[in-house]
């Protein structure tokens, strides 16, 4: 009886419990201090270089990039291409469409959203936090509105730099991350980080 009842009970858990569910301490550490890290150096610079020129660095898409960057590395949409491509094309698209909309939230607002998304998929570079990107622009404070195009360069561009450079380091410090998913640069990436050990 006892027998039946756990064999039903293992049955039942592989439809709840799949391996793409199953806890893994190395992966979430790995992702823990690459966010972290990431994010972090981002808003570091935020309080000591940047508030004395009134700029913005720190964004809320970034956050979102983060658990791509480093909690799902092996995915398409969180591929180099995607991330710099995904961000700078919607911070563009943004940026216009405030700038042809401004005293219309109901039209720049989903205007930017749903062009920017179309303009990631037909230029392959699709990343979700894009969207958010693309609306910040519109919806943003009066400091980021303010900005224009530079907001273009930073936030969006310099902070993309910021979390692939630390997406690099950290996501291919163990044998069991790499990123990005192209081999041609892993290799690359894998052979500075052994040639480092060895010094």
């Amino acid at each position: 009886m006892i027998r039946k009842k756990l064999h039903r009970g293992m049955r039942l858990s592989r439809y709840v419990l799949y391996k793409e569910t199953l806890v893994d301490y190395k992966e979430n550490f790995w992702s823990f201090i690459g966010a972290f890290v990431g994010i972090g150096l981002i808003g570091f610079l935020q309080s000591k270089i940047v508030t004395d020129i009134e700029n913005v660095f720190l964004i809320g898409s970034f956050g979102a990039t983060s658990v791509l960057v480093f909690g799902a590395i092996q995915s398409p949409l969180s591929q180099p291409r995607n991330l710099i491509g995904g961000h700078v094309i919607s911070a563009v698209v943004g940026v216009t469409a405030y700038k042809l909309f401004p005293d219309m939230l109901w039209i720049s607002a989903p205007f930017a959203v749903s062009f920017s998304i179309v303009l990631m998929q037909i230029t392959k570079t699709l990343h979700p936090p894009g969207g958010a990107t693309a609306l910040i622009a519109v919806i943003g404070s009066e400091k980021i509105k303010h900005l224009g195009y530079w907001y273009v360069l930073s936030p969006v561009l310099t902070g993309c730099f910021i979390m692939l450079v630390v997406a690099l380091i950290f996501n291919n410090m163990t044998s069991h991350r790499s990123y990005p998913t192209d081999k041609r640069y892993t290799k690359v990436i894998k052979r500075f980080f052994a040639g480092e050990k060895r010094l």
